[in-house]
C-alpha cells in the first residue's frame, strides 16, 4: 500500500482542544500534514511535516486511520494522533497561523474531511479504513460558488502555483 500524504492530530492533554494550522497558500484552517517523500516512512513524514509547519516536535501515539481517495482531488492518507515532546509554536513558510481550538469552537472554514478526522481521533478505536467520500467534484463545484476565491487558490496550489508562499 502506498501512502501519499499524512496528517496529524495533536489534542490538548484534556482532549478538549486540537491544534490547527492556517495555510499560507489557501487561507483555511487544516490539520498539520503533507506529502510523504519517496522511500520515507509515513510516521517519519508526519513528524517531519508537523515540525516544519508548527515548530513543535511530536511523537506518533497511534494510527487513527487510513483514508483512500475516490477521485483525483485527494491522495491516500494516514492520519496519526501525536504527542507533544518539545519546541515552540511558530509559523513557517507554509503556515500563516498555528493555534489550538476548542473542539466546540472549530473555525468556520474548516474544509472536509478535517472535522470528521478530528471526530475519528476522539473515538480512540483501532485504526480505521475509510474512503474520502466528502471530497467530491460536486462538493468542489458547490464550494466554488460559496467561496470562489478560496477555491481558485486551492486549485492553483494543487497545480503547483501557490499564492502567498514566502
Amino acid at each position: 500500500m502506498t501512502i501519499d500524504s499524512v496528517a496529524a492530530l495533536l489534542f490538548s492533554p484534556d482532549k478538549k482542544k486540537v491544534l490547527l494550522i492556517e495555510r499560507r497558500d489557501v487561507p483555511v484552517w487544516v490539520l498539520p500534514g503533507g506529502g510523504v517523500e519517496k522511500g520515507e516512512d509515513p510516521q517519519v513524514a508526519v513528524v517531519r511535516e508537523f515540525l516544519e509547519e508548527t515548530g513543535l516536535n511530536v511523537t506518533v501515539t497511534r494510527l487513527v486511520g487510513h483514508y483512500t481517495p475516490i477521485n483525483r482531488l485527494t491522495k491516500s492518507t494516514h492520519l496519526y494522533e501525536c504527542t507533544f515532546t518539545g519546541g515552540t509554536l511558530s509559523r513557517s513558510e507554509e503556515t500563516r497561523n498555528v493555534s489550538f481550538f476548542p473542539l466546540d469552537q472549530l473555525p468556520r472554514l474548516l474544509p472536509p474531511p478535517y472535522s470528521s478526522w478530528i471526530q475519528d481521533g476522539l473515538l480512540n478505536l483501532p485504526p480505521l479504513t475509510k474512503s474520502l467520500d466528502s471530497i467530491t467534484y460536486f462538493a468542489l463545484f458547490q464550494y466554488l460558488f460559496t467561496h470562489p476565491i478560496l477555491t481558485i487558490r486551492f486549485l492553483l496550489a494543487r497545480f503547483g502555483y501557490p499564492i502567498n508562499k514566502r
